[in-house]
């Protein structure tokens, strides 16, 4: 009876909370407006002339941590270290030691280092929320006004020829304030249709002060061309590259379902756990094992025994050595809700493992040939995942056909193959090597999607 009484206010108390968070961004909004106007004359420092070799500046959210983009950005800076000088700037240190190799030839340099000694002031301002990340970006929270502070002195320190941002926070620095010298280049590894409407304002408002845009699917590359037409900026598709794998590929003889990525509900291991439970019955010698961490491992657990797959469905925690298990496991399967170009497929698909992947919005498609070297189910059709796994389970002899040619496909995103393709557009923008003291970087050129 309590319930109908509660519920209005409840209700109410509800609306009132998304109010006030309106109210806040928008009011942030407008106070970061006035911080660029304010910072804008910062731009016009006159950089010194860069040496011969090309200086590359690659802005990352924190390069001790784990994911997908993370993983894909240390990928590129080593292989650009290799004609380059590149400086990775991560934004944040928040454990000690990188959860992945920092590449040989690149630099790391801490923004805002949390194991360093803090006085009071500094302490205060990382009190602060910051100014420069949009409210709507999911880094916010993370960042403070010391953080912006940090990443304002990296950003007109040593000077750099070319500043690439690589999450929508980081690109709008680089377009918005990087030094007017500098190729300014914005890594975006989403679509444009993926972020909120504010952001997404954002977004498009501000990337068109970029030199380049390189995005990873052709969805998100005519989502861009369309929102950034007439603006000068060149939009280029160029795929992630794949990491090294060990040369030996899963033989696709242990009877596990492999999925992995941060527990968070765009992932989906909800629905995965539910479709698995059928799979669970029928075949009683199949295991599913999840690998990752985040908020929502408590509700993915009482799930499982909800289920009664207490067992069969393990949770495991994040592994430094996802292709070992890659190489002990028969599928993998991808149920996220939404994606950009899923980095797990193109490393589960190198180790010959055939992938389930709903098809989501963007990259899975563009990944997966449909019956040819995985299988690509219905968005959110749960009872279609379970058929599709089921397949799979059942017949070791597609198993091992859409596996082999899933490995065959994968070389595609070899970093031999991508790595040139970024390559040739960094030495394009910066003609003879000389982009920091002429300001020639900075000059528009005619817009392509060839990279």
């Amino acid at each position: 009876m309590g319930h109908p009484v509660n519920e209005p206010a409840t209700t109410s108390g509800r609306r009132a909370l998304r109010f006030r968070r309106r109210v806040r961004r928008r009011a942030h909004r407008c106070v970061r407006r006035v911080a660029l106007w304010a910072l804008s004359p910062l731009r016009w420092r006159r950089p010194p002339k860069a040496s011969e070799r090309i200086r590359v500046r690659v802005l990352l959210q924190n390069a001790h941590g784990t994911g997908g983009t993370i993983r894909t950005v240390l990928n590129l800076c080593g292989y650009l270290a290799r004609d380059y000088d590149v400086e990775i700037v991560s934004a944040l240190r928040r454990s000690k030691r990188p959860f992945f190799a920092i590449p040989l030839g690149a630099r790391v340099t801490y923004a805002d280092d949390r194991f360093a000694a803090r006085g009071r002031t500094v302490r205060f301002l990382a009190r602060l929320p910051s100014v420069l990340t949009p409210a709507d970006e999911a880094s916010f929270r993370l960042m403070s006004l010391w953080t912006d502070v940090c990443l304002l002195r990296a950003l007109y320190g040593a000077p750099a020829d070319v500043v690439i941002g690589t999450r929508p926070s980081l690109v709008l620095l680089a377009a918005e304030l990087a030094p007017r010298g500098a190729v300014t280049i914005g890594q975006d590894h989403m679509s444009l249709d993926s972020y909120r409407p504010a952001l997404r304002r954002q977004v498009v408002r501000g990337y068109r002060g970029l030199t380049a845009l390189a995005v990873l699917t052709e969805a998100a590359l005519a989502g861009y061309e369309k929102a950034l037409a007439g603006s000068g900026v060149r939009v280029v598709r160029i795929p992630n590259a794949a990491p090294p794998l060990p040369p030996r590929p899963s033989r696709r003889e242990d009877r596990v379902v492999l999925a992995a990525g941060r527990l968070v509900a765009n992932k989906g291991f909800d629905t995965l756990i539910r479709a698995f439970a059928p799979i669970a019955a029928d075949h009683p010698d199949w295991t599913l094992r999840i690998f990752g961490r985040g908020p929502r491992r408590d509700a993915l657990r009482a799930l499982v025994a909800e289920l009664g797959l207490t067992g069969r469905v393990q949770l495991r925690p994040v592994t430094r050595d996802l292709h070992a298990e890659m190489a002990r496991a028969s599928v993998y399967a991808l149920s996220s809700r939404r994606e950009g170009m899923p980095m797990v497929i193109i490393e589960a698909m190198g180790m010959g493992l055939p992938v389930v992947s709903f098809d989501c919005p963007h990259g899975p498609a563009e990944l997966i040939a449909h019956g040819r070297d995985g299988l690509l189910v219905p968005p959110g059709d749960t009872e279609a995942f379970t058929a599709a796994l089921r397949d799979l389970v059942a017949d070791r002899a597609l198993r091992d056909r859409l596996g082999d040619l899933a490995a065959e496909s994968a070389r595609a995103h070899d970093l031999e193959r991508i790595g040139p393709r970024w390559s040739r557009l960094i030495s394009g923008l910066c003609p003879s090597g000389e982009a920091g003291g002429d300001g020639q970087a900075r000059s528009r050129r005619p817009r392509t999607n060839a990279a």
